[in-house]
């Protein structure tokens, strides 16, 4: 068996072998697929040795996988057991569960549940429209927040301060539609607060059209809710349904959460 990298603590006080564990797994999540070692080392700039060292740790206890060859390297069936009990044991996604299976009934179309993680959302929760031309997303995707309903909801809870600390210097664009500037982002930011629900139209997806609210359990919110349409299927009365729908389940919510 490989032994185990060094344990030696990194500047900071961190375990060197520790935070690199992280970020190598980290580098995989981000990049699906399989790498060589070549790959890693130049992404993450490892020593040869000490990259190949942990790979092939990371190898035997199934936190990565590799090809035939064995010279190519994908995250591991491990992960997946552990993001999945992460999710099977959210105190949040089981108590909006109810409110997500309602919202999902009334609009029938695709609903989210989406975590503030840093500048991002993570989609924590989905249930797929009923339609024949949905989108797909996954549990587990994760997307800029400035780009997003659903980050923009989250975002809208904090303070022009506390944005001006946590959005990004640069707002690189998804789809032509993406706003680019902090100004735009902060003045769309202020009509969210006032109308209560934050929209995404086609700004990262082109030809869906996203609207969202945030579970109000906690200030500022980390967790919201979306409806996805495509924008073929989106006429001013569905619209007006589906903003209403959303007011609605987020009270229903902000009663399902009120324990956490």
């Amino acid at each position: 068996m490989a032994q185990p990298p060094s344990t030696a603590a990194a500047p900071g006080g961190n375990v060197k072998s520790a935070v690199r564990t992280v970020e190598l797994l980290e580098f995989f999540a981000g990049r699906p697929g399989l790498h060589s070692l070549a790959e890693v080392q130049e992404a993450l700039g490892y020593p040869k040795s000490s990259a190949y060292m942990l790979l092939r740790t990371l190898v035997e206890l199934g936190w990565v996988e590799t090809d035939v060859t064995g010279t190519r390297y994908g995250i591991g069936m491990r992960a997946l057991l552990v993001g999945t009990a992460y999710i099977d044991g959210d105190e949040v996604v089981a108590a909006t569960r109810p409110v997500l299976d309602r919202l999902a009934d009334e609009t029938t179309e695709t609903i989210h549940l989406a975590r503030l993680d840093g500048t991002d959302v993570v989609y924590l929760a989905t249930r797929a429209s009923q339609h024949y031309l949905r989108p797909f997303t996954r549990v587990g995707r994760r997307l800029p927040a400035y780009a997003t309903s659903l980050g923009k909801a989250l975002l809208a809870t904090h303070t022009d301060e506390e944005l001006e600390k946590l959005l990004p210097e640069r707002l690189e664009p998804l789809t032509e539609h993406t706003l680019t500037t902090r100004a735009a982002l902060l003045e769309e930011l202020h009509e969210v607060r006032e109308r209560g629900y934050a929209t995404d139209r086609e700004e990262n997806t082109v030809g869906l059209c996203c609207f969202a609210v945030d579970v109000p359990y906690r200030t500022p919110s980390r967790d919201a809710v979306s409806c996805s349409v495509p924008v073929a299927r989106l006429t001013p009365g569905r619209e007006q349904m589906i903003r209403d729908a959303l007011l609605t389940a987020r009270e229903r919510l902000a009663l399902a959460t009120r324990h956490l």
